[in-house]
């Protein structure tokens, strides 16, 4: 088991002192803030991920709509209009 790149062993050591410092009245509590704090993270990065995946397709239709309207102009590159002048004046 992997979590946040530790494993078994190193997640028993912190829980252990854990237990330790805050004693076994206060861990259910801390345990309990601290799930509702990473919920609360994972929520707010799920709708941050949701509202950009909105905005990026419809930036994307937007090209796209923008793309099919307007009629493609390219313009020669000053290194073509160079060629095209000196074999003109050759």
């Amino acid at each position: 088991m992997n979590i946040f790149g530790m494993g078994l062993p190193e997640m028993a050591l912190i829980m252990v002192v854990a237990l330790l410092i805050f004693g076994p009245k206060k861990l259910p509590e801390i345990g309990r803030s601290m799930g509702k704090a990473i919920k609360g993270f994972q929520d707010a990065s799920r709708e941050f991920q949701n509202e950009f995946q909105k905005e990026t397709s419809q930036l994307e239709e937007a090209v796209k709509t923008t793309a099919e309207l307007e009629p493609k102009h390219l313009e020669p590159s000053k290194v073509e209009k160079e060629t095209s002048d000196s074999v003109q004046h050759s």
